[in-house]
């Protein structure tokens, strides 16, 4: 094993007993600050007692990747952008969680409040890739030896990439440690691509981010004692496209991050097509509602969904020659 790989390696064993270590006493927090869930009544009936369950989890984990990651690095002009996203995003999602759970305002932080801030650290993240590291604007294709020269078109690109993952990260969480295992799968794989690629920064990032997503399911996982919330959620998709636009990989996200482009076109087709027939496709969106409605135990959907994502990620990591 190479000093590099020990570092990532290291950098995953600390996350893990980081959160997990500090999660007892942050859940007990959480739960005496009353801070708990409200569960939507058109959601599954099968979640009704989840109702108070702590939430804004993502104060147990995101503090740990922010403390652990730049001091493994050295300060890492790539880990620092990628932080800066993750942090960013983790902001909008509490402040979101706190409107909603302290200020009993169900509908959170606007939309357009949301989108708009979401779209300033994606101009942040595409600025830094293509100016300040001097990545360039050409994208790599899938499964082929091609790449195509965005030019002035790179930065919308990587806005849509940003809204789109970060947004659908955040839909997948909606069973009890979905979006923390499949995660934990998706910036693992990252973290391999980097280190093959000489990126070592960024490799202990997402090695970091996978053992904090680890830490987190040890209070995460079914029967839930704490549930992220949006400050969790954004901020894993935050930092998932950041390790896909920072390693020059950003449509392989598509494949590495399949599953959560299922969970949000499960909700776009659902809507559209009542909308236009009043009638479903799908028996509730996101797609992982659909199963629980259908009669899966939630914590079947979660371990198959785990599984699905897994062969993603190791689709993606054998497309780019890595398995």
């Amino acid at each position: 094993m190479t000093p590099l790989e020990l570092v990532a390696l290291w950098g995953f064993v600390v996350a893990f007993l980081g959160v997990a270590i500090m999660g007892v006493p942050a859940v007990g927090l959480l739960t005496k600050l009353r801070f708990g869930q409200t569960v939507r009544s058109d959601g599954p009936s099968s979640h009704l007692f989840k109702s108070g369950t702590p939430t804004m989890g993502g104060l147990i984990f995101v503090p740990a990747i922010a403390a652990i990651a730049p001091v493994l690095t050295g300060a890492d002009p790539r880990v620092l952008i990628a932080l800066a996203v993750t942090v960013g995003h983790a902001l909008l999602g509490l402040a979101d969680d706190f409107i909603k759970v302290a200020l009993h305002r169900p509908l959170g932080l606007k939309a357009r409040y949301k989108l708009a801030g979401q779209s300033l650290l994606a101009v942040l993240l595409g600025w830094g890739a293509t100016s300040y590291l001097d990545l360039g604007t050409a994208v790599a294709v899938p499964f082929t030896h091609f790449a195509v020269d965005l030019g002035v078109l790179y930065i919308p690109f990587v806005i849509f990439l940003v809204l789109g993952c970060a947004n659908s990260v955040n839909l997948t969480d909606g069973a009890d440690g979905l979006a923390a295992g499949s995660v934990l799968a998706s910036s693992a794989a990252y973290g391999v691509v980097a280190l093959s690629l000489g990126l070592g920064g960024l490799a202990v990032f997402g090695f970091v981010v996978a053992g904090a997503c680890l830490g987190f399911l040890v209070h995460n996982h079914h029967p839930a004692r704490v549930i992220m919330g949006d400050t969790g959620s954004l901020a894993l998709g935050g930092a998932l496209v950041s390790l896909a636009v920072l390693t020059r990989t950003e449509l392989w996200l598509v494949i590495i991050g399949g599953l959560y482009l299922a969970e949000a076109l499960s909700v776009i087709i659902q809507v559209t097509y009542f909308r236009r027939t009043r009638r479903r496709v799908f028996r509730m969106a996101p797609l992982h509602h659909h199963f629980e409605v259908s009669g899966w135990p939630e914590t079947r959907v979660v371990v198959v969904f785990w599984l699905v994502n897994l062969g993603l990620a190791a689709l993606g990591l054998w497309g780019v020659g890595l398995l």
